[in-house]
């Protein structure tokens, strides 16, 4: 698929994005996310009652993960044939019934199966989306409407966790899967009405040519770079806040469901900081961004380390904002580096994103298992510099000629 023509960009730069298009960016992504970690504050009272290890349960985490791993590349393969909005609708209603189903597990590995259909269709949201603001909102207003969509995942992550964590306190862990399908379904029906129509999309009619162009993308060193960038942000999210509740609720903190899913108020902090990081990535570049965001990262992680609860959650604040930021910085550098086939490029984004968070859950739970809390934020810091280095390397310059034409050239650092 080829991008949209140079000066058919240029025209659509003085253009702002309508509040109904950022409001609908925005509750595609907190449909999405509503789903993809509301285990998350449960895993101490799963281990309970399935008589699981930590890494068992967290299984709940990853296999969800690991579906929208998989499955990534063969949707952004897809949206680049049929549409991205045709894309898009009809995953978000199918999440709501693999959701529901979740509810009617009477084991753990029934659990881990639904979680795992769940993931089947979250990547028809994730990659086609980010594809979809890289061609319409292209020019010095894309961090603006990239940010009003992370907004939403941060919104909905926040959502889904602390719905499952407090429904699972006061009624039953299973009706919280009920609760979160009704909500998909709500938002499935508001996202088809107005989020607009694609107008710059180009339709692959090759899907020889589409997979050669996805091929292509793994040859490219930025592109690589970004991915790289990818698979440390979810890396460090999910491995931070999956072992944070075992930490958590244990001794001398003894913290319950309702306590846990409550402590993911902390992600309410980037629906304000993500659109803020936005307007300072279109202004200011990638680097000066990225650099803050690992600050703020490492310096949680480490906060998370002294005794007083109220710092811990500090700590985890000030570590999910940086991410999300980075988050924002990854998914605005693929459309700018890839600079064609974004849907290929976003789905292989996804694809190392995902495994990321997969990888995150596992080798977390290994060094929790190994050595405690302590040197779980060791590694988390050390994945964060990993994915700053390549974010540099994502951002380096590159010939004239290349850079002629690059459809974002104001979030160019």
């Amino acid at each position: 698929m080829s991008s949209p023509a140079p000066a058919k960009i240029a025209s659509l730069t003085s253009v702002p994005p309508a509040r109904s298009a950022l409001a609908a960016c925005f509750l595609a992504g907190v449909c999405t996310y509503l789903n993809m970690y509301c285990t998350q504050p449960l895993l101490p009272f799963l281990q309970r009652i399935f008589h699981a290890t930590e890494i068992e349960v967290s299984m709940t985490v990853s296999a969800t993960i690991l579906a929208v791993a998989l499955v990534a590349p063969v949707v952004g393969l897809m949206a680049e044939s049929i549409g991205r909005k045709k894309v898009i609708v009809p995953c978000l209603y199918a999440l709501t019934p693999v959701t529901m189903l979740v509810a009617t597990s009477h084991s753990l590995t029934q659990l881990i199966f639904w979680r795992f259909m769940q993931g089947v269709f979250v990547p028809g949201v994730v990659c086609v989306m980010m594809a979809y603001i890289g061609e319409e909102f292209a020019g010095p207003h894309v961090g603006r409407a990239m940010s009003a969509y992370v907004s939403g995942t941060v919104l909905g992550g926040f959502g889904g966790r602390y719905i499952s964590g407090v429904v699972a306190h006061h009624l039953q862990w299973e009706h919280a899967f009920l609760i979160i399908g009704l909500i998909n379904l709500a938002g499935a029906i508001v996202v088809q009405h107005y989020l607009p129509k694609p107008k710059h999309f180009v339709r692959a009619t090759d899907w020889h040519r589409s997979v050669a162009e996805a091929i292509e993308h793994l040859h490219n060193v930025r592109l690589l770079a970004v991915y790289a960038m990818a698979f440390a942000v979810l890396f460090c999210l999910v491995g931070a806040f999956t072992y944070a509740n075992f930490y958590l609720a244990l001794p001398p903190y003894h913290l319950n469901s309702e306590d846990l899913g409550s402590i993911f108020f902390v992600y309410l902090l980037g629906v304000g900081i993500t659109p803020l990081s936005g307007r300072f990535l279109d202004r200011y570049g990638m680097r000066p961004t990225a650099i803050g965001a690992f600050t703020m990262a490492a310096v949680g992680l480490l906060l998370t380390l002294t005794r007083p609860l109220p710092l811990i959650i500090v700590g985890l604040a000030l570590f999910s904002s940086g991410i999300f930021i980075f988050q924002a910085v990854g998914t605005v550098q693929t459309g700018i580096v890839a600079g064609k086939a974004r849907s290929s490029a976003a789905g292989l984004y996804v694809t190392f994103y995902y495994v990321g968070g997969s990888l995150g859950a596992i080798v977390t739970g290994w060094t929790w298992v190994a050595d405690g809390w302590r040197s779980c934020v060791l590694l988390l810091i050390g994945i964060s510099a990993i994915g700053l280095l390549m974010g540099f390397v994502s951002s380096r310059k590159e010939p004239v000629a290349r850079t002629a034409v690059s459809p974002q050239p104001s979030a160019v650092s």
